[in-house]
C-alpha cells in the first residue's frame, strides 16, 4: 500500500512540473510573438530633440547656483570632493 502511495505521489509530480514547464514554454513563446509583432507593426516613435544654443548651454548655471553647489559638495565630502562638470537637465 505504501509503494502504491509513493507512485501516485510521483506520478502527479512529473503530470505537474510537465504541465508548469508546458504552460510556460507557451508563455514565453506568446511573449516572443507579442514583440515581434509590435516591433513589426507599431513604428517606432521619434522624438525630437530640442537644440539649446551654445552661448546658453554654457552659461546656463549662473554663479550662485555653482557657488551653492559647489559648498553643498564640500560640506557632503568634507572637503574631499568637487564639481568638475555641472549641467542642466
Amino acid at each position: 500500500m505504501i509503494t502504491n502511495d509513493i507512485y501516485g505521489a510521483l506520478q502527479l509530480l512529473i503530470v505537474g512540473m510537465v504541465t508548469v514547464f508546458l504552460v510556460l514554454l507557451i508563455v514565453i513563446n506568446l511573449g516572443k510573438l507579442l514583440i515581434w509583432a509590435v516591433n513589426k507593426w507599431a513604428p517606432e516613435e521619434s522624438v525630437a530633440k530640442k537644440a539649446l544654443p551654445v552661448a546658453k548651454a554654457i552659461n546656463s548655471i549662473d554663479a550662485n547656483t555653482k557657488a551653492i553647489i559647489d559648498a553643498t559638495i564640500s560640506q557632503i565630502t568634507g572637503g574631499k570632493g568637487r564639481a568638475t562638470k555641472i549641467t542642466k537637465l
